[in-house]
């Protein structure tokens, strides 16, 4: 496993990050605790969730798989870099009530207590604020956060799908009071969604944040889709689906899929090397259903994408290129 820092942090993390929305939903418990046994094994030491993942009227549950995997011992715990996330209503349906959502100081309060229970654990390393509180001010939730860190039940703050203003103003805000401020953000990035590189990435790396990127496959589009169809029969669903119908994008697609066979490539694997070139990007999120999507992902450590690949790859998804230069001068 290769591993680095997160951000300006001293926190050293692995260049895989686990993501869990699957447990519960998609994986059921024993499944889900073997992934998490073979990703450990394998050096992958950062797990990420949130307490709303689970969904529906099964909100925490992937909290609360995470958390009995934990009681299993082993060191789990300790071996485990745990980052979970608050913003999200814990309401169940029909049952909605103030201040069960969002950045509140009130929420923050109740809802690390709750993922904590649920986590089975006394502290979360990495506490992420899901989405931006156009309603709460930052001074309210770092006086939170301060709290927090100060009673040991969370050690450092990120962020997830934060527009780059809001980085810095978080961050501006957490130095006034003195504090750290954010040391993540979490942000929709892979070659085929490219739009934080013009203000998102640059304003982390100018604050010193991991950037982590979540749905590398781009929702599996960028895992062989087209392939699959012709050879197995499977046809694409959901969010590769929907962008499959345009034209445009298919050829794209193809395009991608064509370069990478002739270089014998895998795309979800091509697909996840890349981003770990990109600057600033601390690992990608990889959420494996299965055993084996898990050692796909592990694979991609390893590849080393060749100058030509890397070259065909930007001819074929161009970023949007710097800002402001990309839609100014």
């Amino acid at each position: 496993m290769k591993y680095t820092q997160l951000g300006r942090t001293g926190l050293k993390v692995s260049r895989l990050v686990l993501g869990t929305m699957n447990f519960g939903p998609q994986t059921d418990e024993p499944t889900s605790h073997g992934i998490m046994d073979a990703a450990l094994d394998a050096g992958l030491n950062f797990v990420d969730t949130a307490n709303v993942y689970g969904w529906g009227e099964n909100k925490g549950r992937t909290e609360e798989i995470i958390g009995t995997w934990f009681a299993g011992g082993g060191g789990r715990r300790e071996k485990t870099v745990l980052a979970t996330k608050v913003y999200g209503s814990m309401s169940r349906e029909g049952e909605t009530w103030p201040n069960e959502d969002r950045l509140s100081a009130l929420n923050i309060r109740r809802a690390v207590e709750a993922s904590l229970k649920r986590l089975q654990t006394d502290h979360i390393d990495v506490y992420q604020f899901h989405h931006i509180d156009r309603r709460t001010p930052f001074e309210e939730i770092w006086q939170a956060v301060d709290v927090l860190i100060q009673q040991g039940k969370i050690l450092y703050a990120g962020s997830s799908n934060f527009p780059g203003y809001k980085i810095a103003q978080a961050n501006e805000t957490a130095a006034r009071r003195g504090m750290v401020g954010l040391v993540s953000e979490q942000c929709l990035y892979n070659l085929a969604e490219r739009r934080a590189e013009m203000e998102v990435i640059p304003a982390a790396q100018e604050y010193g944040l991991g950037v982590i990127p979540w749905s590398p496959l781009h929702g599996g589009l960028l895992g062989g889709v087209i392939k699959k169809e012709v050879e197995g029969g499977r046809r694409a669903s959901g969010r590769s689906a929907d962008a499959l119908a345009n034209s445009t994008v298919r050829a794209q697609v193809q395009a991608y899929e064509d370069l990478l066979d002739k270089h014998g490539l895998e795309p979800g694997e091509a697909a996840l090397a890349w981003l770990l070139t990109r600057p600033g990007v601390t690992g990608p999120i990889v959420g494996p259903r299965t055993a084996e999507q898990l050692e796909s992902a592990l694979r991609a450590l390893e590849l080393e994408l060749s100058e030509e690949v890397l070259a065909g790859l930007d001819e074929i998804f161009p970023g949007p290129g710097p800002s402001p230069e990309a839609f100014a001068w």
